[in-house]
């Protein structure tokens, strides 16, 4: 498995992308990047990524000085891009100078390993689209059991691909017999435990207005029995158990991501009956 050396007492996001070349190279690869209020971390993301020929941030208002910071460390900056992560990415693509596009998030990072093998693989492909395996980093270490242990997301594609419009959980049109990548996209999707909570809540409100436009309604199994199936696949199933403590706080906040998302669920119902 591809990793960082946790013994070098470097921080694993100090790590990724180490020897970046100094130039841009002529690797025909466009990089889109959604972004909203991401000031704190969207240069560290832009700026080892000058190896690639074209990045695109596509921003959905942001009022904290991320536009400003994206263009300073070189992206090209598409503003009021959309409301959703999908909507920008689309927009992004539709823009894109390249065929190929390879999909990032501002809390994600290129490993040397990925960088080169992309190079590579947009030169001479085998398939249309590629997933590639992101390694998840929270409290200071990978997390590599529950679903944050095999985690693959399609990334790498042509530019007519297009994005389902979701408000969580986006991911590109189906596509079959999907190419893997060897290398991985480091991800930091937490701060802290503060900024974890922050994050939950938002993405099971999206999550939750997702399934009511949809038709469905909370019912009592999902408010109290999807949360505890969800923390008990990761627990022991997924086998967080082995983690101890950490495995044990990382299964229970699934499980009450879970529970957020199908309260704001019932929440939503009960709000349309009194309106």
């Amino acid at each position: 498995m591809s990793g960082v050396d946790q013994s070098s007492g470097e921080s694993p996001a100090s790590q990724y992308s180490a020897t970046p070349p100094l130039r841009r190279s002529s690797t025909p690869l466009t990089i889109i990047i959604p972004t909203l209020d991401e000031a704190g971390q969207i240069e560290d993301c832009i700026r080892p990524l000058v190896w690639a020929d074209e990045v695109i941030v596509a921003d959905g208002g942001s009022r904290d000085g991320t536009i400003e910071r994206a263009r300073a460390a070189g992206a090209r900056v598409l503003e009021n891009a959309g409301p959703t992560i999908a909507g920008q990415r689309n927009t992004a693509i539709a823009a894109a100078g390249n065929r190929w596009i390879f999909a990032l998030d501002a809390d994600e990072r290129v490993t040397d390993h990925l960088r080169d093998e992309l190079a590579k693989v947009v030169e001479a492909p085998t398939h249309s689209v590629y997933r590639v395996r992101r390694q998840n980093f929270h409290l200071g270490r990978e997390l590599t059991r529950g679903h944050w242990g095999q985690d693959w997301v399609t990334r790498l594609f042509t530019r007519d691909r297009r994005y389902i419009e979701r408000r969580v959980h986006e991911h590109l049109e189906p596509v079959e017999d999907p190419g893997l990548l060897e290398g991985t996209v480091q991800h930091f999707p937490y701060r802290d435990l503060e900024h974890q909570l922050g994050k939950m809540s938002r993405y099971a409100k999206w999550g939750a207005q997702d399934l009511f436009d949809a038709g469905r309604r909370a019912s009592a199994w999902d408010i109290a029995a999807r949360p505890l199936a969800r923390f008990l696949r990761a627990y022991v199933l997924q086998g967080a158990i082995l983690d101890g403590r950490f495995g044990l706080v990382t299964s229970l906040l699934g499980g009450y991501t879970a529970l957020l998302k199908y309260a704001f669920l019932w929440e939503l119902e009960h709000e349309k009956r009194e309106r």
